[in-house]
C-alpha cells in the first residue's frame, strides 16, 4: 500500500516548472509516519481513497485497467474527472487525497524555499510523549 500511495500522491501533486511535486519527493517517510500515528479513520479513508482511485478509471474513462496501467495523460484525465464528477463520493477520493498528499507537500523545504517561506523546523514528536 506504502508503493500506491507514494505513486498516487506523485500523479495528483506533478511537479511543475516553478515548483517540485511530489513525483520528485520521497513521500514514503511521511506515509509511514501518517501510517503509524494518526487515527485509524485517517488511515483507512485514505487506503480506500487509494484503492478508488486506482480503480476508478471504467467509470470515469470506461477503461478497464488499474490506474497505474494507463499513460499519465490519461491518469490525468482520470483524476480531472473525479474531481468534477456529479457524484458526490467520487469527487470526495480527490478531496482526501489531495488533503493529505497537500499536507506533505506544503511542509516539504525544497517547496517552502521556492515559495520563499520560512522551512518548518523539525519535529520535536513532544506530543507523542505525553
Amino acid at each position: 500500500m506504502l508503493h500506491l500511495t507514494a505513486w498516487t500522491f506523485a500523479r495528483i501533486f506533478p511537479s511543475t516548472p516553478a515548483l517540485p511535486g511530489l513525483d520528485v519527493l520521497d513521500t514514503k517517510p511521511f506515509i509511514r509516519q501518517l501510517h503509524s500515528e494518526a487515527p485509524f479513520t485517517i488511515r483507512a479513508t485514505l487506503w480506500v481513497s487509494v484503492l478508488l482511485f486506482t480503480l476508478t478509471p471504467v467509470l470515469t474513462l470506461g477503461i478497464p485497467l488499474p490506474a497505474f496501467l494507463l499513460s499519465r495523460a490519461r491518469v490525468d484525465e482520470h483524476a480531472q474527472r473525479l474531481s468534477m464528477s456529479q457524484v458526490y463520493l467520487l469527487r470526495q477520493i480527490m478531496m482526501m487525497l489531495k488533503t493529505i498528499g497537500g499536507l506533505y507537500w506544503g511542509a516539504a523545504p525544497e517547496v517552502r524555499q521556492k515559495l520563499t517561506m520560512p522551512i518548518y523546523p523539525e519535529d520535536s514528536g513532544r506530543w507523542r510523549q505525553s
